[in-house]
């Protein structure tokens, strides 16, 4: 089993780690790939397959609840990460190192979740001040003063319009 406590999102099911809230994503319910990936490595780069795409399939998890499963799939981060066949996929290449790379994906993927199983805060609108309202009328004002006087003064009205 995969497990990051520290940065996982709330569920209802508990933990081994102790720790409540705690999200476990089963080993079987992750897909790894790997591919050779740029950056440092020297001649390992064109050799080893250290770049590391993991795939997690929320929609047929078992872990999550439907509930947790709409959230994620209405959540833009997730949308931003989700394949053509609806699995979340992410990807690590930052070490030379397949096995570095395989828990940075992972970790990844926890985070990812933690933030789009957030519950939102409600905002709580805010009164407009007196003076600010105020003030935005005095400007009202002054605009539409500065705009009259553009106007073209009729000489038979003897005065402004």
């Amino acid at each position: 089993m995969v497990e990051y406590s520290e940065m996982t999102p709330p569920t209802s099911h508990p933990s081994s780690s102790g720790r409540p809230g705690a999200l476990i994503i089963p080993e079987q319910e992750l897909a790894f790939s790997f591919a050779r990936s740029g950056g440092p490595g020297g001649q390992n780069v064109n050799k080893v397959e250290t770049k590391v795409t993991v795939l997690f399939d929320f929609s047929k998890s078992s872990i999550l609840t439907w509930e947790q499963k709409g959230r994620l799939g209405n959540h833009p981060l997730i949308l931003q990460h989700l394949n053509a066949e609806g699995a979340i996929a992410v990807t690590s290449q930052a070490h030379r190192s397949q096995i570095l790379n395989r828990e940075d994906a992972v970790r990844k993927l926890h985070e990812l979740l933690h933030q789009a199983l957030r519950p939102r805060r409600k905002r709580i609108p805010t009164r407009k001040t007196r003076s600010s309202e105020r003030k935005r009328l005095d400007q009202k004002k002054g605009r539409s003063r500065s705009k009259a006087a553009r106007r073209r003064v009729d000489p038979y009205q003897g005065g402004e319009q």
